[in-house]
């Protein structure tokens, strides 16, 4: 495709420390192009609308500010620290950190990209490529001791222009974090996120991951967990409000014993489409996941869930549990949902499951006959269906008040 190419070659020059990477993920788009359907992971995809994201190009230095000043955020935390992604600015926003975090040097995040392409080949995940292609700065942060810090992450939208960011966060023995990452949309604009996170032993992490969009805004997002023994990861997601979505948690236990707990929920309306491809790999025995992922399709929209758990045959003694529930709001909308197993070892405790459905009429009926009105009842009810995700976010995301947002949305 003429255009493909042509996006590629309007890049930026290659430069800095991300200069062979750069490289590396054009020469990468270049020999494999988009996906197409009858790669399985894409097959559901709606290609045009992935065509579109590419006719966007990453932000110029001092051509962002009056954008990022329109957009309306919640109040900055009282007991939490914010960091704003700001392109070719970043370094800038790192000073007054709070105890127990600083800032990766050169020399650990040159050592974390190098192991990451263990993790995820580039070569095989079209949405890396992208961001190694498109994004010329990447920033670390290291956390330790004994405090539980409370990271607030925001990564603001542009109109008409394409931000790819890239964090790693390594996460010390015995260490703890709370971190919550904001992604906000705006008409026309698009994010390549990669968030990249290194536990070790016996450390704990409470993630949210809040993604809002607006208008035609597109998001490609990947986080991608390596846990070490004896780690807690946890994990709640929420999508909305985007023309294309697709978010990809992908979860390697290294040597067992750790939990894994992954909680999603997508609020589709309209035409959009939101999807949720997930992995989780076993590589030691006595792991354990647990994973709810929830969804709702109003108007002529496409929720998609994909999970895929690996269990090897080292991975003995495994629980791990995965179940998806949809509610259909209308008869145009769709959802396709694909819980997948892979197990080669024969001593594990394995389950998942999916329902699609529409709201119960015992339950309208119910409240109706208690003088609740339609529209009301039927508010009451999605809001306890998306109660159960939004209430494990962490505490700072009450003032983000994404529960009334998705409701104003999908009543």
């Amino acid at each position: 495709m003429a255009s493909y190419g042509q996006w590629i070659n309007a890049l930026p020059s290659p430069k800095g420390m991300l200069k062979d990477i750069q490289k590396s993920g054009r020469e990468s788009l270049l020999k494999n192009g988009l996906p197409t359907r009858k790669m399985e992971a894409w097959r559901l995809t709606n290609l045009k609308r992935l065509e579109k994201f590419l006719t966007l190009q990453p932000s110029v230095e001092g051509e962002k500010e009056a954008n990022l000043r329109s957009q309306v955020w919640a109040k900055a935390p009282e007991n939490a620290f914010r960091l704003v992604l700001k392109p070719n600015e970043i370094l800038q926003n790192l000073i007054d950190l709070p105890s127990g975090l600083r800032p990766l040097t050169n020399k650990e995040i040159k050592a974390c990209l190098d192991d990451s392409f263990k993790y995820i080949p580039h070569e095989e995940q079209w949405p890396l490529s992208v961001n190694c292609a498109a994004n010329n700065e990447v920033f670390g942060l290291h956390v330790s001791g004994n405090t539980c810090p409370q990271l607030e992450l925001i990564i603001p939208a542009e109109e008409n222009v394409l931000i790819p960011s890239r964090v790693i966060i390594k996460i010390e023995e015995d260490a703890q974090l709370d971190l919550l990452q904001v992604v906000l949309g705006a008409t026309h604009s698009a994010h390549s996120h990669i968030l990249e996170i290194y536990m070790a032993k016996n450390s704990t992490l409470n993630h949210g991951f809040v993604a809002i969009g607006g208008g035609k805004a597109s998001c490609l997002a990947q986080v991608s967990v390596v846990q070490e023994s004896f780690s807690s990861y946890s994990l709640n997601s929420v999508q909305h409000g985007w023309s294309i979505s697709r978010f990809e948690p992908k979860i390697i236990q290294k040597n067992g014993h750790s939990k894994t707990t992954l909680n999603g929920l997508q609020i589709a309306k309209g035409d959009e489409q939101l999807a949720t491809h997930s992995s989780v790999r076993f590589e030691g025995p006595e792991g354990s996941l647990n994973q709810l992922q929830k969804a709702t399709a109003n108007g002529e929209s496409h929720s998609i869930f994909n999970g895929i758990i690996e269990v090897p045959q080292i991975a003995q003694k495994t629980n791990a549990s995965q179940l998806s529930r949809n509610l259909l709001l209308s008869s145009k909308a769709r959802v396709d949902t694909k819980p997948e197993l892979k197990i080669i070892a024969d001593d594990v405790k394995c389950a998942h499951g999916a329902t699609i459905s529409q709201p119960q009429e015992e339950e309208l009926f119910y409240l109706r006959s208690r003088g609740i009105n339609a529209k009301q009842a039927s508010k009451l009810l999605l809001k306890g269906y998306c109660q159960e995700i939004i209430d494990n976010l962490p505490v700072q995301a009450n003032r983000w008040k994404i529960l009334n947002t998705l409701l104003g949305n999908i009543s």
